[in-house]
């Protein structure tokens, strides 16, 4: 999970948030000075989960700052830290909905800590990027899938986005070739395997029922599922393309870019 922080006091809040979460492996931090033009091409160059943003810095303004943040990628959660008397009224009605939190300064250690105790187990959700080479992450490890059907096959359910997944209709997009027979155990082989790499990782939002698997949604963070609800700075034209199955997806994206 990437952390975007931004104060005119970089020094201090760098040694102070690094210090409270110096053993943390999940959370990537990425310190800027009040300078929007840096800000601004990091954020269309890299994705950002979470935004601590000063409210009066010298030479911009954080609601303003967040606002064009939000307009890059309109998920980015804001976390406001400020020597203000700032309350909750007082955001504009065009940011509030993504502030999840106003943190005061002086920072208090305890505090922050316990907040970044809640990211973290956030960022423990598996990420998986389906735009670009498809891949699949816990914290900031690769998950090792054992062969390339059971990759294939959580692809396509991850394509469901929380629609039950059938053993016929795995086999029709993963095995169209195959006799019947073969194809059933090429598919109990593929979610045997796939049941292994998730135990593994101790995932456990994927349900496996007889001839049918569903998928907890609640418990992945998916570039994918961002993109469908609106965040479409995350299209790439490649979308699954080594799998046949995903071109129908494919042209469903490239019509609502257009739309």
């Amino acid at each position: 999970m990437r952390v975007l922080v931004v104060d005119d006091e970089r020094n201090y809040l760098h040694e102070f948030f690094d210090k409270t979460v110096s053993q943390n492996l999940e959370l990537e931090f990425s310190y800027f000075l009040d300078d929007e033009a840096s800000i601004l091409s990091f954020v269309r160059n890299h994705e950002v989960d979470y935004a601590f943003l000063d409210v009066n810095m010298p030479s911009v303004d954080g609601f303003r700052l967040a606002g064009s943040i939000l307009s890059i990628r309109k998920n980015v959660k804001i976390v406001y830290v400020t020597g203000l008397v700032l309350d909750w009224d007082d955001l504009p009605p065009s940011i509030a909905p993504n502030v999840v939190k106003i943190i005061h300064k002086p920072l208090d250690a305890m505090e922050l800590s316990c907040f970044f105790s809640i990211l973290t187990n956030e960022a423990r959700r598996l990420r998986a990027m389906m735009f670009g080479t498809f891949d699949c992450f816990m914290g900031n490890i690769a998950v090792s899938f054992s062969s390339s059907k059971a990759k294939e096959l959580f692809a396509l359910l991850l394509s469901m986005r929380g629609k039950t997944l059938t053993m016929e209709h795995a086999i029709t997009c993963l095995w169209p070739d195959k006799d019947l027979d073969k194809a059933r155990i090429l598919y109990r082989d593929a979610v045997w395997r796939l049941r292994s790499v998730l135990k593994e990782i101790g995932f456990d939002g994927v349900t496996f029922l007889k001839g049918k698997i569903a998928l907890d949604t609640s418990k992945i963070d998916c570039d994918y599922y961002r993109f469908l609800d609106g965040d479409h700075s995350l299209f790439q034209n490649d979308f699954l393309s080594d799998y046949e199955w995903s071109l129908p997806l494919q042209s469903r994206n490239e019509d609502l870019i257009k739309n």
